[in-house]
Parts: structure tokens; C-alpha cells; sequence
């Protein structure tokens, strides 16, 4: 069963693209964006890989660090990043865990424990739910878990979105509503009274329904 949101990220130690890693002491105290993939050379998760290289700046313009894993080894990890780069116009500059082993696919959830210790002759298929993103917060809990099929590629300004909206709803007491984008109105949340919310949001709200209380985007 995969991690559950609210739940502790497991620590784990792993080799990497950029070193060995201990992905607690990795993290600090950022967010994280851990995404995974069931086989290096294959062709949904090689757009993915490329597509996050290119965007990348706009997860460090929020303090967001990337890290992403595949059940096969770090030298073949090396070996695709240059498909990535020739097809998709950038290679991975960010590390890329070695699941060859399968500890982190069976730590998180994303394999049975039944599913053996290593990626020797596995296909793509045999790791089909190894195909998730996980939103760590600073605190090392379990942010977001979005699971995709193989054949769906993931959709980035999505997560960058929900990464907007998670940073803001831990920094202030409000929560976005459906289609929320950045500037966008929120949703005052029912655990503030409104006294509370009086001194909280001097401006005021519009109340659509007692539990519901429309307010301007916070600033900071």
C-alpha cells in the first residue's frame, strides 16, 4: 500500500546521478519533489524527464528540490540521460535515484515486498505502479501521492500548481478551491471563527454559505 498523505517520507540512503544520498539529510529543510518511473529507456517517461529538466527553475524559484528514481541502475540512468537531452532538448539536471534493488519502490509502496531484490529482467510492465509523485514538505511529511498509468505522461505546470497552492495553504489558514490558480481567490477554512478571521483578514470575505467564506489571495 502506497504512502498515505500525512504520513512521515521514509528515510532511506541510495546511490544517485550526483552521489549517494541520504534523502532526509538531502531534503534540509525544502520541499521535495520525488518522482517515479518504472524503466529507464522508455518513451512516456523520457519526455517526462526532459520536460522537468527544462522547468526546473520554476521549483527552484520555490525552494523546491527535484530528485527522481527508476528501477534500474545509476549507470544506466547516465546512459538515458543523453537520449533525454538529444530527444527532449535537455538532460536531467537533478539527481536520479538507482532503484535496481527495488528498496525505495518497496519502502514507499509503489512494489510488494514480493517483488524481489532486483531489476535484473524486469520489464516496464512488471514495475507499472512505480509511476508516482510524491510532495514532501519541510517537515518530511507526505505532501501529495499522484499515481499515473505508463501510458499517460504527467502533467508538470499541474504539480507546479499544487505545489503554489500547498505552499500558500501552509503559510496561511485558507485552502483553493477547484481550478485555483495563482492569484486566484481562497477559501477561508472552517476551523478559523469568524473573529478570528476578522483580525486575520481586515479587508473581509464574501460569504457564500456560512462555511463557506471567499477572501483575496494572501500576500507573502
Amino acid at each position: 500500500m502506497t504512502l498515505a498523505i500525512g504520513a512521515t517520507a521514509p528515510d532511506f540512503t541510495a546511490e544517485t546521478t550526483e552521489g549517494r544520498i541520504n534523502f532526509h539529510e538531502w531534503a534540509g529543510d525544502s520541499w521535495v519533489v520525488l518522482f517515479s518511473h518504472p524503466k529507464d529507456f522508455t518513451p512516456v517517461c523520457t519526455t517526462e524527464l526532459g520536460t522537468m529538466a527544462r522547468i526546473k527553475p520554476e521549483f527552484d524559484k520555490r525552494g523546491v528540490k527535484i530528485i527522481g528514481l527508476s528501477v534500474d541502475p545509476v549507470d544506466d540512468h547516465v546512459r538515458w540521460s543523453k537520449d533525454i537531452e538529444e530527444t527532449m532538448g535537455a538532460a536531467p539536471n537533478y539527481p536520479m535515484i538507482g532503484d535496481q534493488d527495488l528498496a525505495v519502490a518497496k519502502l514507499y509502496g509503489m512494489l510488494p515486498e514480493g517483488a524481489g531484490d532486483t531489476a535484473k529482467g524486469r520489464t516496464a510492465a512488471d514495475n507499472a505502479t512505480v509511476r508516482n509523485v510524491y510532495v514532501v514538505g519541510p517537515d518530511k511529511k507526505v505532501k501529495l501521492v499522484l499515481s499515473y498509468p505508463m501510458s499517460t505522461g504527467r502533467n508538470f505546470d499541474e504539480i507546479l500548481r499544487i505545489v503554489d497552492s500547498l505552499q500558500l495553504t501552509a503559510r496561511h489558514q485558507v485552502a483553493t478551491p477547484a481550478n485555483w490558480n495563482q492569484g486566484d481567490d481562497v477559501i477561508i477554512v472552517p476551523s478559523v471563527s469568524d473573529e478570528a478571521a476578522k483580525a486575520k483578514f481586515p479587508d473581509g470575505w464574501k460569504a457564500l454559505k456560512p462555511y463557506m467564506r471567499v477572501v483575496a489571495q494572501p500576500k507573502g
